[in-house]
């Protein structure tokens, strides 16, 4: 019997259509990790999947891959439905993925925290990017749905604690593939127009998917590029969602950020009744304080007697006039005093002094005074002085 021969072609498309036509293969999930992902231009996802003992090339066309909620990654472990054929050109089989989901946890669990990684290492949830609320805004922009619950408790909230706001609302769809986009525009609106103070942006609570236009990269940077502070007020109080991290301020829910945004007018009123007391009290002494002096002006010799004070101005400078008269006199004493001792040591120590005692003074023509008899000759000429004057000599011995 003559052996038939086949292509390579046909012998791979008899494999393909084996595989094809077993039920196993044609709707089947696997759990892998994933290894030598590329996501190629033309948005088809190609990548492998391996455990302990083998791997499988897999391949996720653009339409499947559009719809995940996550950014596949190399290492991270997925569960991946789909189908295994051949690829005829290449003759090896591959896994056709038409869907996949995180292995342990949910595929929004895990967009949630890529996203969240990926925000906080550009900086988004930086505190120092945060602005302070307004104390007293007034006018607030509340983005949110206008036929939720959540809108009726925030108008009725800050009605009650601070009627001096007002509130503007931007009605949005707050879940769905149009929410994220109507959430970010009405942001960038009420900033293009300057129409608040203050936004609130949030929902009432819900499931994780019913939440998740808050989790939207668009809305967070919208909410990240608001000159206006916000505030993110989404679902209940354990919902955390992307808009609490880049908002000035999150709010456990949306009443609670119509609380967080106005004061409470009972207690500013308390607050200005404490003040006007204490202002009137500061009055009063500043009043009795006025009186006081008034008194003390009113009593004062000046004010009573203007003669009498100029006397009195009159009495102390002839009596400062006296002092200073003293003061002179016994300067000038002192001075005399001092001036007579000094004259006395003065006599007392002058070489004339002396000649009135029989002393003299013998000097030589040039004026030397004459100490011993070997500084002249017979017939130099010599002075001697004397107490009442002068003798002319001649040595003769």
């Amino acid at each position: 019997m003559e052996q038939k021969i086949l292509s390579i072609t046909q012998i791979n498309e008899y494999i393909r259509a084996r595989m094809d036509a077993d039920p196993m293969l044609a709707s089947i999930a696997v759990r892998g990790e994933i290894s030598n992902y590329k996501l190629y231009p033309s948005g088809h996802h190609y990548f492998t999947l391996k455990d302990e003992g083998g791997a499988l090339k897999c391949v996720m066309f653009k339409g499947n891959a559009f719809k995940l909620r996550f950014r596949p990654e190399n290492g991270m472990k997925v569960i991946a439905l789909g189908k295994i054929s051949v690829f005829p050109r290449d003759g090896a089989y591959q896994l056709y993925v038409s869907a996949m989901t995180v292995d342990g946890v949910g595929d929004l669990h895990a967009a949630f925290e890529q996203l969240k990684a990926k925000l906080a290492a550009e900086g988004l949830f930086d505190p120092a990017h945060k602005k302070s609320l307004p104390k007293y805004p007034g006018t607030i922009g509340i983005i949110t749905s206008s036929a939720g619950a959540a809108v009726h408790d925030m108008l009725r909230i800050l009605r009650k604690r601070y009627p001096l706001t007002r509130a503007v609302l931007l009605p949005v769809r707050v879940q769905g593939v149009e929410a994220p986009p109507e959430i970010a525009a009405a942001i960038r609106y009420a900033n293009y127009y300057k129409l608040a103070d203050l936004l609130i942006v949030g929902r009432g609570g819900g499931s994780i998917e019913d939440l998740w236009a808050f989790n939207d990269e668009i809305v967070a940077r919208a909410i990240y590029d608001s000159k206006i502070p916000v505030i993110s007020a989404v679902g209940h109080e354990p919902d955390v969602t992307i808009s609490d991290f880049v908002a000035d301020l999150r709010a456990a829910t949306p009443s609670n950020a119509a609380e967080l945004a106005v004061p409470d007018q009972d207690a500013l009123r308390q607050t200005l009744d404490s003040m006007s007391s204490a202002m009137a009290t500061a009055l009063q002494r500043q009043v009795k304080s006025a009186k006081q002096h008034l008194h003390t002006l009113s009593s004062s010799p000046a004010l009573c007697s203007p003669t009498g004070y100029l006397d009195q101005k009159r009495k102390d400078t002839v009596l400062l006039s006296n002092r200073l008269v003293s003061a002179h006199i016994r300067c000038v004493e002192r001075k005399k005093r001092h001036f007579v001792e000094l004259t006395a040591k003065l006599d007392a120590m002058s070489p004339l002094k002396v000649l009135t005692r029989g002393y003299a003074i013998t000097q030589l023509e040039s004026g030397d005074v004459l100490r011993s008899v070997e500084q002249v000759n017979p017939d130099d000429k010599i002075v001697i002085s004397v107490s009442d004057g002068k003798i002319n000599a001649i040595v003769t011995e």
